[in-house]
């Protein structure tokens, strides 16, 4: 990107979903299969909305951290991902929770 006009920090939406997918897609290009479903982004800014950002360039999706909040004392220091994110479905997030668990972070390679 040779012009950057403007960079902004943003929450996700379920509107971002197609570009949101593009921009996996990208990133994860050596992972086909490593794509979030669109329920699984769903669920994700229902029940956390506040730890789903992007970051946009030139109103174009260039980077994603997603999250949730989980009860420590329950997972501790080993643990598996999915058992942490609740086989992938995020039921282990709880408002109460003590820890922010990131889900997955990522920078499209280009915009």
């Amino acid at each position: 990107m040779k012009n950057i006009e403007n960079i902004e920090l943003a929450y996700l939406t379920l509107d971002d979903y197609q570009e949101l997918k593009e921009a996996m897609i990208a990133s994860y290009s050596t992972m086909p299969d490593s794509i979030w479903k669109e329920h699984q982004i769903k669920k994700l800014i229902d029940e956390f909305r506040e730890g789903q950002v992007v970051i946009k360039i030139n109103n174009q999706i260039a980077g994603c951290a997603l999250c949730i909040i989980v009860d420590y004392d329950k997972y501790e220091d080993f643990h598996t991902y999915e058992q942490i994110t609740g086989n992938y479905t995020f039921n282990t997030h709880t408002k109460d929770g003590d820890v922010i668990y990131g889900v997955d972070v990522f920078i499209k390679p280009r915009i």
